[in-house]
């Protein structure tokens, strides 16, 4: 079998802004916050179009984070727009206390997450981001993997009555095949099935799962990929389901190899007492090297050819 080359969308952060545009035409209610973050957020055209929807804080993620709960206080949808390194960790404090405890109805964007600063360095990398809201009660945990999964979420997010974490890299994006063109927060979607390895994998780390199964099945290997978009709340199901019927898993993740999606399933199918090789990719304990996006990916084996090889050495 010849791989299928993925047609390329937009990146996810312009789906995001198209349809956060789309919603706020119907609903005054939706405002967009954001901390100096119009331009890289992608919400120029949200703000001239929807002036009286967008509220500037400047550089100051903690006021940003602030100023969204109390908006929501009064009713208002509101996303709160910041990049992810600095919203999850100078402004931890007010997204526990003021959005998750207090219940308040946020959707925390969180924009060039993951390594999408590239030779920015680990300042500005955001490989704790998961790690950190799995431990905060109350706040849900979303990675769209492409356009199709981004639009439905933020469709989704502003229905939610709960806060949301949800996170965008830079670059654009594959469109994904799925057995089901369907999203519904905390329910996996599967792109592909397998019955020898499984890879479960969330946000931009999905497309080169997908194109690693390609390989794989050209060696009459048979890959399943899960797009695990919803990382808090767990599909418990479809881990439990996919890792039990093929021979090893692997999880793959733009994060920290501590506290994120590799951790949540490995937890589970220990407790579940489902024994099978299992290997979790990610950025592991170290200085992360610098460099683009893709050249870390490729650094760390998050790549077809990294994710091919350790597929064939599990089995």
């Amino acid at each position: 079998m010849t791989a299928t080359k993925l047609d390329m969308g937009r990146a996810n952060l312009e789906e995001f802004s198209a349809t956060l545009i789309e919603l706020g035409k119907n609903d005054k209610n939706i405002i967009a916050v954001t901390s100096d973050s119009r331009g890289s957020g992608k919400l120029v055209p949200f703000g001239e179009q929807l002036p009286e929807q967008i509220v500037e804080v400047g550089i100051a993620e903690q006021n940003l984070v602030g100023v969204a709960a109390g908006l929501a206080s009064a009713q208002k949808k509101v996303f709160a727009v910041s990049p992810a390194c600095f919203l999850t960790a100078r402004s931890l404090e007010q997204a526990k206390n003021d959005v998750a405890y207090s219940n308040m109805p946020v959707t925390l964007i969180g924009i060039s997450a993951g390594v999408s600063y590239g030779a920015l360095g680990s300042t500005h990398h955001s490989l704790h981001d998961v790690a950190v809201f799995r431990a905060i009660n109350n706040i849900d945990i979303i990675v769209p993997a492409d356009n199709f999964e981004t639009r439905e979420a933020i469709k989704a997010a502003s229905e939610s009555k709960k806060p949301i974490f949800i996170k965008f890299g830079k670059k654009a994006m594959p469109i994904l095949p799925r057995l089901e063109q369907s999203f519904e927060i905390g329910k996996a979607s599967t792109i592909c099935e397998g019955s020898d390895v499984t890879f479960i994998a969330c946000g931009e780390t999905v497309a080169p799962a997908y194109e690693a199964a390609q390989t794989l099945q050209e060696k009459g290997i048979s890959a399943e990929v899960i797009s695990m978009h919803t990382i808090k709340p767990l599909d418990k199901e479809a881990v439990i389901k996919s890792a039990s019927k093929c021979k090893v898993v692997i999880t793959v993740e733009e994060h920290s190899i501590y506290g994120g999606l590799g951790e949540a399933c490995a937890s589970l199918l220990m407790q579940e007492k489902i024994y099978k090789p299992f290997k979790i990719v990610g950025l592991p304990d170290e200085e992360t090297v610098a460099g683009s996006q893709n050249e870390i990916f490729n650094h760390y084996g998050i790549s077809a050819e990294g994710l091919s090889k350790t597929a064939l050495e599990l089995l």
